[in-house]
């Protein structure tokens, strides 16, 4: 007991005065035992780690065409492109789904077309990022064929259910303030693929006859005559117009809500009066559509889904 209130007192005693010429003792601090000392890298790793580390930081961006035949620096970019010769006057760019095509006149130089593309060059990364960005946006809205599943149509969602005594071709139910329901004539073992096919084969008939009724509605205000509808399914281009009155249209366009389809619509018949893109064409569309540069936006920055086997 003596000793330990010996302890306690010297532990709130005050610290003894210093002794004239007596060096204060130093005291050995004790390691803790849970501590494990970091290895140190070695200098060479070290400095390799560093520069791989500043390459990735500073690796330029890639868009490679999978037919790609020639490549260049465009800004911060490598763009390797696919080049095709023709029989044409000038140099075309098209800017899709798989990257940079440009097509070219046989007479015209490989630096003459370098030196296009970089006169270009702002243009071209843009269209080429917003394609990627498109693609990466249509990956996380790709859908998955299954009973239930919900898709954009119209503007609204379509629900899709499968009903073996469902019509084999499909039916819409409508339910007052309700989703509409398509009922597909498949049985609850149906393939993602069979549902995908029966449900692509309603929506095929279903947007011709919506894209039919919405040409008829449009052309006579815009006096113009169209004469035959084709559907496609092409990833990147809505819509085209022949000057014989043929009008083809994306039945991809079902996903959008309707006023973005009219646009596409009257944009495809206004190409009926003036085939090119000049300001008197756009006054054609501005006619029918006095908002067709918020409906354009919309298009371009709105994302359809991708398809399973897209």
């Amino acid at each position: 007991m003596q000793t330990l209130i010996q302890l306690a007192f010297d532990f709130f005693a005050p610290a003894p005065l210093a002794v004239p010429g007596e060096a204060p003792k130093k005291f050995k601090r004790n390691r803790p035992l849970a501590l494990i000392p970091k290895a140190v890298a070695a200098p060479e790793l070290e400095a390799k780690r560093s520069r791989e580390h500043g390459a990735e930081l500073f690796a330029p961006l890639v868009f490679r065409h999978p037919q790609a035949r020639r490549e260049l620096r465009l800004g911060d970019a490598v763009v390797a492109y696919a080049l095709v010769r023709a029989r044409r006057r000038s140099i075309g760019f098209t800017v899709g789904a798989q990257g940079l095509s440009v097509r070219a006149p046989h007479a015209v130089t490989l630096g003459a077309i370098d030196a296009a593309l970089q006169e270009k060059a702002g243009w071209i990364l843009r269209k080429l990022a917003e394609t990627r960005e498109r693609a990466a946006l249509q990956d996380e809205a790709r859908i998955v064929w299954r009973d239930g599943v919900c898709v954009p149509w119209l503007g609204q969602s379509l629900c899709v259910r499968l009903d073996g005594a469902a019509p084999m071709g499909g039916r819409l139910v409508a339910a007052p303030g309700g989703m509409p329901t398509l009922q597909l004539g498949l049985p609850a073992s149906a393939s993602p693929q069979q549902i995908r096919d029966a449900a692509g084969a309603w929506l095929g008939r279903a947007a011709r006859a919506h894209f039919s009724e919405r040409l008829d509605h449009f052309a006579p205000r815009m006096g113009v005559r169209w004469q035959r509808l084709a559907l496609t399914n092409a990833r990147t281009r809505w819509g085209s117009a022949r000057s014989d009155g043929s009008i083809r249209l994306n039945w991809r366009l079902m996903h959008f809500a309707p006023e973005v389809l009219d646009y596409v619509v009257v944009h495809e018949l206004a190409h009926l009066r003036v085939m090119d893109h000049s300001p008197r064409f756009w006054a054609e569309v501005g006619a029918v559509l006095p908002d067709y540069a918020q409906l354009r936006r919309r298009l371009r920055e709105e994302t359809a889904p991708s398809w399973e086997d897209d």
